[in-house]
């Protein structure tokens, strides 16, 4: 039998998309002849997975983690909600969930991260599976193109980081995932409990910044420029006009920063006053909504049959 080098391998996965393992497998299975490795990942649905990666996934699961002071979140995308209710997708998501507990939010160092529990040995070492490569798998297997699309993880010196899932399939998985930041010296379940309520607030509410300071000066501007010209439309003198925009400013800041919100579980407490009664501070939240911001294809399917058929 050929011997199966590391170069053997890589080669194999940049042809075919497929993971490190399974190209190994493949070549073993062949006896070290490539073109016959491509026919066997392409029979057993291996190879499939590059040439899924152009359709749009917008559809998938977010997940969150926990850890002591610290919690993560991920979005992982999918084309269809069916996907969503897949066990293995399930299992994937709440695994890279928990690793950006240690790895860290960048996508790039989440994907070259170890899949936990996997290995492959390569010319008398390990090479282990990772999380871009497990990816890769389960697009193959599962059959649609998938991707994680970004990913937060927040600490605390001294607090908590609450977690809140809207939606859940099952617990740490749904469509939308919030993550909040509680800094203080409370006891451990007072802190989780307000930081789940706000997280709820969050989810409805749908904040944009922590406090003014955080607001984008772009948009702020972009918000001063649409209140101006609303307000000279008035005839009003100029004293009155300024007036006018920062009365409508204070009004833009209730909605989209979350110190200055209603509270949501009341209707009549801002936020800051919520977290200040309570003797802690908010120092920072995530918020994430599955498939926000991205183009979701349309597509009418009358069409594509005839367009099939040869008839549009």
């Amino acid at each position: 039998m050929a011997e199966i080098t590391a170069a053997m391998v890589r080669d194999l996965r940049e042809k075919t998309g497929a993971g490190m393992m399974d190209c190994k497998k493949a070549l073993v299975e062949a006896g070290g002849d490539a073109e016959a490795a491509i026919d066997w990942l392409r029979k057993k649905g291996l190879s499939a997975a590059a040439k899924k990666s152009g359709r749009v996934a917008a559809e998938g699961l977010i997940g969150v983690a926990s850890a002591p002071r610290t919690a993560a979140m991920v979005e992982v995308n999918a084309e269809t909600d069916f996907v969503a209710r897949n066990e293995h997708f399930q299992t994937f998501v709440a695994t890279v969930a928990e690793l950006v507990l240690t790895v860290g939010d960048d996508i790039e160092a989440i994907k070259a991260a170890r899949w936990p529990g996997s290995v492959d040995l390569v010319e008398g070492g390990q090479s282990f599976r990772t999380v871009g490569e497990q990816l890769t798998h389960l697009i193959a297997t599962i059959g649609e193109n998938m991707s994680i699309r970004r990913a937060k993880r927040l600490h605390v010196s001294d607090g908590t980081v609450a977690t809140y899932v809207h939606s859940a399939v099952k617990p740490g998985l749904g469509k939308i995932g919030v993550l909040v930041a509680l800094e203080g010296a409370s006891e451990q379940s007072v802190m989780e409990t307000l930081g789940r309520q706000i997280g709820m607030h969050v989810a409805a509410a749908r904040p944009e910044a922590l406090d003014v300071s955080f607001v984008e000066p772009s948009a702020l501007e972009r918000e001063k420029a649409v209140l101006t010209e609303q307000a000279m439309a008035s005839g009003k003198p100029e004293a009155v006009i300024q007036k006018m925009v920062e009365g409508r400013i204070r009004k833009y800041y209730e909605e989209v920063v979350l110190l200055e919100q209603v509270w949501v579980h009341d209707g009549e407490t801002r936020v800051k006053e919520v977290v200040k009664k309570a003797g802690m501070t908010l120092s920072g939240f995530a918020r994430f909504q599955l498939g926000e911001g991205i183009d979701k294809q349309t597509s009418d399917f009358a069409a594509e049959v005839a367009a099939a058929a040869g008839q549009g």
